[in-house]
C-alpha cells in the first residue's frame, strides 16, 4: 500500500513523500479524514529542538525516523475503517495508513470526525483539571491561549461556580477567548489572585505571572514543554514565603489521584463523552489541506503564523 506522509527532513524544511506503507500483521487500513496539529510540540520537533535524554520518551507510534531527521511525527488522527467505522488513533500526518486494532479508539457516531481530532490534547486539559484538583468556586487563571489553554478554560468553566480568567499578550488570542465566553486580560491589566493557574504559553514571563498571581499555598500547575529552551523563573518574592507548589502535568502517565483505578481507555471515554458537545467546534480555528500541510510547516517554524486549534483535512 502507497501512501503520504509529513516529513520533517531538517530543522529548516518540511515536506510530503509518498512511502510504502509496512504491513502487518492482521492490520487494519485507515483512510484518514482529519489529524490535529499539536502547535507547540510539533513545531519543537520540526526545529529540531527535543532535548536528547528525551529522544525515547517522546517516541510515539508509527513514528518513523529520529529527532535528528528526517522524522514523521504527529499523534492525533482520525480515519474510516473498510468497514465504514470510525477510529481515532496516535499516528503521525499521512493519508492512509496500515495499523493494529489495540492501537484504534472507536469514536461514538454522535461525535463529527473533525472534532474527534481533538481527543488527544482533550486528554492534555482533562489531566491537567485532575492534577490541578479544580474544585467548586475555585478562582483559576489559565496563562496562555493556546489550543491546550483553550481546551483547559473549557473544562474549567464547566465547572460549578468557578471564577476563570484568561490571560495572553496576543490581542488576537484575548479577542479570541472572549469571543468563547471567557473573561480574558493582557498581563498588564490583571491584580487578582486566584486559587490556582494553568500555565501553557512555554514562556517564562508566562509562568512567572503564573506563579505571582496565585494565592497563599495556592498550586501553579504546568503544562509549557521548552524543548532546548531555558527557562528563567524569579523565586524570592512571594513564591517561598506563600508556600506555593509549582507541580507538571503532562499527559503520558495517569493523574496520580486516579492511576490505581483509571486506565487510559476510560480517560479517552470521557473525553469523547464531552466531545459529543459541538461548543468544542469552537476550539477549532484553521483547517489546512494536507497537500498544503509542509508550507504549513515551513511557516509555523519561524513565528510568521499563529493559529489556535489547527486540523489537517484530507
Amino acid at each position: 500500500m502507497i501512501s503520504k506522509a509529513l516529513w520533517h527532513t531538517s530543522e529548516a524544511h518540511s515536506e510530503l513523500r509518498d512511502q510504502e506503507e509496512p504491513l502487518i500483521k492482521d492490520g487494519i487500513v485507515i483512510k484518514s479524514e482529519y489529524s490535529l496539529i499539536s502547535i507547540g510540540s510539533e513545531r519543537l520537533v520540526s526545529l529540531g529542538q527535543v532535548p536528547i535524554p528525551l529522544y525515547n520518551q517522546m517516541k510515539v507510534p508509527y513514528m518513523a525516523g529520529d529527532f535528528s531527521f528526517p522524522i514523521k511525527y504527529g499523534y492525533s488522527l482520525v480515519g474510516t475503517l473498510e468497514n465504514g467505522k470510525r477510529a481515532h488513533l496516535l499516528h503521525p500526518h499521512q493519508n492512509n495508513c496500515m495499523v493494529s486494532e489495540d492501537h484504534l479508539f472507536y469514536v461514538p457516531e454522535n461525535v463529527p470526525a473533525k472534532r474527534a481530532s481533538l481527543a488527544s490534547n482533550l486528554e492534555t486539559a482533562l489531566n491537567a483539571i485532575w492534577d490541578g484538583n479544580v474544585q467548586t468556586g475555585d478562582a483559576v487563571l489559565v496563562v496562555g491561549f493556546g489550543l491546550v489553554g483553550s481546551l483547559i478554560a473549557r473544562l474549567v468553566s464547566m465547572i460549578p461556580a468557578t471564577r476563570l480568567l484568561v490571560a495572553d499578550v496576543d490581542s488576537n488570542k484575548l479577542k479570541l477567548a472572549r469571543d468563547m465566553g471567557f473573561p480574558a486580560k493582557h498581563p498588564s491589566e490583571i491584580d487578582e489572585v486566584f486559587d490556582l493557574a494553568f500555565h501553557t504559553s512555554a514562556t517564562s514571563p508566562g509562568l512567572q505571572l503564573a506563579v505571582n498571581q496565585t494565592g497563599f499555598e495556592g498550586k501553579i500547575v504546568e503544562l509549557s514543554w521548552y524543548g532546548t529552551r531555558n527557562t528563567v523563573l524569579e523565586l524570592g518574592s512571594s513564591f517561598h514565603i506563600e508556600r506555593k507548589q509549582i507541580i507538571s502535568s503532562q499527559v503520558s502517565n495517569l493523574s496520580a489521584e486516579r492511576r490505581s483505578r483509571w486506565d487510559y481507555v476510560r480517560r479517552k471515554e470521557v473525553v469523547f463523552k464531552l466531545l459529543v458537545d459541538e461548543v468544542f467546534d469552537a476550539h477549532i480555528t484553521d483547517v489546512i489541506p494536507f497537500e498544503e500541510l509542509a508550507d504549513f510547516f515551513n511557516e509555523l517554524r519561524f513565528g510568521e503564523i499563529k493559529p489556535l486549534g489547527c486540523v489537517v483535512e484530507y
